[in-house]
């Protein structure tokens, strides 16, 4: 399904008190830190203004269009407290207030046509279960455990990855992830093999949708109009306060 944009009115919340550091050590936008949200605050550490982006409007990573280089990777510490108990989307409205105030930041929601991946179901039917709450890993080897957005997100990081030129090295992702969409219509949690075995000069793509066959899935490329968070300014770095 595709994920629509959250518009979320700035006035309804507000942090009382909020502080914004640069982080003192760097872990690169490979990894990505976990961040707390509660009813009364925010909290996160190494986080960049895009990460911000897409938790203040609810998007994937690709819907975010435009803005600086440094918007994906510069790293930020940030605690924020709200004066009064909010909801979810207040405190989705007072991180956009946040991102205003302290980075500058000024963007609009609209319709972008990009060149994305869908995942579908193959012709023949898919070959894949949900797993129950709770059920122990099946798979010996490695696996992916989630639901389908997830996982065509972990592809969109895979696709990302050169091709391979020498199978006894490790290749690893570069560049954004690439959008892929979620068109399985597939509801529940799965445990996805990562059965993709590495061959000398073939891309990513090719050994994923083998891979991808096997689990009665497939990827189809193509333009597709995205509900997307446009960037139109965002400032030089704000400075520690």
């Amino acid at each position: 399904m595709l994920l629509m944009v959250g518009v979320f009115a700035c006035s309804c919340q507000e942090f009382d008190v909020a502080s914004v550091k640069t982080s003192a050590t760097l872990v690169g936008k490979d990894v990505v830190v976990p961040f707390t949200i509660s009813p009364t605050g925010f909290t996160g550490h190494n986080v960049t203004l895009k990460r911000l982006i897409v938790q203040a409007y609810g998007v994937e990573p690709f819907q975010v269009v435009g803005g600086p280089a440094w918007l994906d990777s510069n790293e930020y510490d940030i605690e924020a407290k709200a004066s009064a108990p909010a909801s979810g989307e207040q405190m989705r409205g007072a991180l956009l207030t946040l991102l205003g105030e302290r980075f500058g930041l000024k963007a609009h929601t609209g319709s972008v046509v990009k060149q994305v991946y869908e995942l579908r179901p193959d012709r023949n039917g898919v070959g894949i279960h949900p797993i129950k709450e709770g059920e122990p890993p099946k798979s010996g080897g490695r696996a992916f455990r989630g639901d389908m957005q997830q996982f065509a997100n972990f592809l969109g990081v895979q696709l990302s990855i050169p091709a391979i030129e020498d199978p006894t090295r490790p290749s690893f992702a570069s560049g954004s992830p690439v959008p892929v969409l979620d068109r399985t219509g597939l509801n529940g949690v799965y445990e996805i093999p990562l059965d993709v075995r590495p061959e000398p000069g073939a891309d990513m793509f090719t050994l994923w949708q083998r891979a991808l066959r096997n689990l009665g899935l497939r990827l189809v490329a193509g333009p597709n109009k995205l509900e997307s968070v446009v960037i139109d300014a965002a400032p030089p770095p704000p400075r520690a306060n």
